[in-house]
């Protein structure tokens, strides 16, 4: 800025100076320029005279070289041969008078007629210091200051018209960039929103906030796509945030981020992902009110959508789809309520919930305060029994069972759970170590014995081949069905209120 202001300061002392300069030429008047040349001659004489007197010895090489001009000009000056009273024509010379005839006294050596080689013009010679000085000398004062004067007008009138040009420049580029900054610039953010694709539903209302390069304030809502392209901006400050959801083709809504972004717009097809970025996520469809629905579908009428029909269209899928979430999600709950209630079961003594991985594979009976828990349409293949002792009395299983936990009331009794440890039976069954009946089952049905006791936890070849194998673990596959019964089954027995 400094620069620029001396610029113009030595712009207007060069105007200033040029102006003066043809001021004084206008103060030279035509009667001054029309004097005579006869008079300047005189003039010069009298003044040469004067300098003569005063320099004789300087001047005697002067007149030496004078008498010499003043020789040649004598042999310039001898008449030439009168050509009035014959003209001659050039075709009329014989063959041998031709432009580089013999000359007498010349020998034969060529030379030019130079009254017939009219276009050889000898060029201008170079004055000698000599002369330059003579010239100078016969110059008068006012023809010199004329010179000076016109010299420093033709300098002043060539940097003016330098910075002219240079000034008509700097227009020309403060014009360009003027014009870019009330040019509008296509820019991009980065969006993220799953399965959206806005030529089929509604695009994205970014909100757009700041000042743009005349320092006028902006305001207003402007649609991206799912790329992030759709926003122009005249050159400034901005800072965007996403203004509300869109809505895909299949009625999803989605959640409004809260984030804000500061960018700076400075030229078209600007990439602002580094600095915009959103991500959209999409929530449970149940979740979503019918506010939300109405607030993203105003926003696609009002410039998302292709139209207020469409917009009406994604509307009316947005509701569908959260309504039909939330009757999925109560049917849900619905079944939940009720397999929770047949897992329930109650005695006189206690209640207890059947685990989540047996219910719809087993069956109970009871009888008084003794409830056992057996494999579905088999009463003869019993998987837990659940027997009442008071504090104090001791609990011996059924022959073949184990115990396999315990609960204590707290109100004087004690609940003991026993039954076979089918980790252990199953895989000595198959291997033909045990003849009893009971533990003789279908594969079919030892897989699922084994699942059941050990809570899927593990299959029947990992038990057979790895825990129990040919020689026969009782302790391995008792701890595996105690653990997974500990864990799940006995914390859930309670005394009855």
């Amino acid at each position: 800025m400094k620069d620029e202001t001396m610029s113009q300061e030595d712009a207007a002392q060069d105007a200033e100076a040029c102006a003066e300069a043809l001021e004084s030429l206008d103060q030279i008047t035509l009667d001054e320029l029309s004097f005579s040349d006869s008079a300047v001659d005189a003039q010069d004489e009298a003044h040469e005279g004067t300098e003569d007197e005063n320099s004789d010895a300087k001047d005697a090489p002067d007149e030496a070289e004078a008498e010499a001009e003043e020789d040649d000009s004598e042999a310039d000056d001898q008449p030439e041969s009168d050509t009035s009273d014959e003209t001659i024509l050039l075709d009329s010379f014989p063959a041998e008078d031709s432009l580089t005839r013999e000359l007498p006294g010349l020998g034969s050596a060529p030379a030019v007629d130079e009254t017939i080689a009219m276009g050889d013009i000898p060029l201008p010679s170079v004055p000698s210091a000599h002369e330059a000085e003579v010239r100078h000398r016969k110059m008068s004062p006012k023809r010199r200051n004329l010179m000076v004067a016109g010299a420093v007008a033709v300098a002043l009138v060539a940097g003016g018209a330098g910075y002219a040009a240079w000034n008509g420049y700097r227009q020309e580029q403060a014009a360009i960039t003027a014009a870019n900054a009330h040019t509008m610039m296509s820019v991009q953010i980065g969006v993220h929103a799953a399965g959206l694709d806005c030529s089929a539903g509604s695009k994205i209302p970014v909100q757009v906030s700041g000042q743009d390069s005349d320092g006028s304030s902006v305001s207003e809502t402007l649609y991206v796509d799912e790329h992030g392209r759709g926003i122009k901006l005249l050159p400034g400050d901005y800072t965007l945030s996403i203004a509300g959801s869109p809505i895909a083709a299949d009625g999803t809504i989605y959640t409004v981020p809260t984030t804000k972004a500061q960018v700076t717009v400075k030229s078209d097809g600007q990439d602002l992902s580094a600095q915009a970025t959103f991500k959209l996520k999409v929530p449970s469809a149940d979740t979503v009110t019918d506010d939300q629905i109405d607030a993203a579908a105003e926003y696609a009428e009002e410039g998302g959508a292709s139209s207020a029909a469409t917009a009406k269209v994604l509307q009316q899928a947005a509701t569908a789809r959260r309504d039909a979430a939330v009757n999925a999600v109560s049917a849900q709950k619905a079944q939940a309520a009720h397999d929770a209630d047949a897992r329930h079961k109650a005695t006189d003594l206690y209640q207890l919930d059947i685990p989540v991985e047996w219910y719809g594979k087993v069956e109970t009976w009871q009888n008084g305060s003794t409830l056992c828990i057996y494999l579905a349409g088999d009463s003869d293949t019993p998987i837990v029994t659940l027997v009442t002792v008071r504090e104090g009395e001791s609990f011996t299983p059924d022959a073949g069972d184990t115990v396999l936990g315990a609960a204590n009331l707290g109100n004087g009794y004690t609940v003991y759970a026993s039954g076979p440890v089918y980790p252990y039976v199953v895989p000595q069954t198959i291997n033909g170590r045990t003849q009893n009946p009971v533990s003789t089952y279908p594969m079919d049905t030892a897989i699922e014995l084994v699942e059941l006791t050990t809570g899927n936890r593990y299959t029947y070849s990992q038990i057979k081949n790895v825990l129990v194998g040919k020689d026969g673990k009782a302790d391995a596959a008792t701890k595996l069905e105690t653990d997974y019964l500990a864990q799940i089954l006995m914390p859930s027995i309670k005394a009855q209120d």
